[in-house]
């Protein structure tokens, strides 16, 4: 009867061996997480915290990687080419799967079918922000003054992002032209400003919000449907009377061939951590946590923004240098 029975037992030890082969435990290294701007702004921001909290939950570590450059599309192009093992992960955007594949000729990856979008981290408005010493006040200051020189000089930390367009479609509004000067990430972009090398920006609240304030930048308004309680005193741009509306959003996505039980963990520590009352707390600080969205809804919201910001910024006439 020993025999017997062990003998049946072999084929089940060697099945369960082989499937345990196929099917390697998750995550067995550490996972990168592609920036795809450089160190200091919004995306780096989010990028980090995200990271933070999902290394615990996972049991790995996650390497927060800034690759730079085309409006985010290198960071984004490497990520859909990476192995889609779940070892490789991106900080999509409204930069690179919103306005960059409408102004940049062969980007290199489709920005649906290219990835799994497993969740939105963030969604913040951008604000108008200027040098300390600006001779501007206020936004209505602001405007009397870029009417009478017929010019706007703002900084912008790549072509293609949310905020650039922003400053586009303000020039448009008040009938001005906009002169940006192009930096590699908004971290340099925002050390001009504040040094008054260059006398504005439109930027988003999370790299933003510490020097307002601090008083090295100053802000002017808002780009939002309503005013942030974070900053209650600040005017939009719509009470300035200007309809022109912004938001930059962030969220992880993966390769698009990464299996089902990799995606469906992601989704769920991902929506575990933005749970999380101190998760929740430190979005908000930045100037806004999201929607408890499902896979589902953010490539849905993907799919709408692709849309609407690639006309935009072709209405806009953004070319990329």
């Amino acid at each position: 009867m020993i025999t017997r029975r062990f003998g049946l037992a072999l084929p089940f030890l060697s099945l369960a061996a082989a499937s345990s082969a196929q099917t390697p435990t998750w995550p067995s290294r550490p996972i990168r997480l592609i920036v795809p701007f450089a160190p200091g702004g919004t995306t780096d921001v989010v990028g980090r915290l995200a990271a933070e909290k999902l290394a615990p939950r996972l049991g790995q570590t996650m390497l927060v990687e800034n690759r730079p450059g085309a409006g985010a599309t290198l960071g984004a192009q490497l990520v859909a080419r990476a192995e889609a093992d779940g070892h490789t992960l991106l900080v999509s955007s409204s930069t690179s799967h919103g306005v960059s594949p409408a102004i940049y000729p062969n980007i290199g990856y489709d920005p649906m079918a290219d990835f799994a979008h497993i969740a939105l981290l963030s969604r913040t408005p951008p604000a108008l922000l200027v040098t300390r010493n600006h001779p501007a006040r206020n936004i209505q200051e602001y405007l009397e003054l870029g009417r009478r020189e017929k010019e706007l000089t703002l900084a912008v930390a790549a072509i293609g992002t949310s905020s650039h367009l922003a400053g586009v479609r303000l020039g448009q509004a008040m009938g001005v032209e906009v002169r940006s000067v192009v930096y590699r990430g908004v971290g340099p972009a925002l050390t001009d400003v504040i040094a008054g090398i260059v006398p504005g920006i439109i930027d988003s609240l999370p790299s933003a919000v510490g020097h307002i304030r601090s008083g090295s930048l100053r802000a002017l308004a808002l780009l939002s449907e309503a005013r942030s309680p974070l900053f209650p005193d600040l005017p939009t741009m719509r009470e300035a009377g200007l309809d022109v509306v912004s938001a930059a959003w962030f969220g992880l996505s993966a390769p698009a061939a990464t299996p089902a039980p990799i995606l469906a963990r992601l989704t769920r520590e991902t929506q575990g951590i933005l749970a999380e009352p101190e998760t929740r707390a430190r979005l908000e600080e930045l100037g806004g946590a999201p929607p408890p969205w499902s896979p589902a809804e953010y490539s849905a919201f993907i799919q709408s923004e692709l849309e609407k910001l690639g006309a935009l910024a072709r209405a806009a006439g953004i070319k990329p240098q």
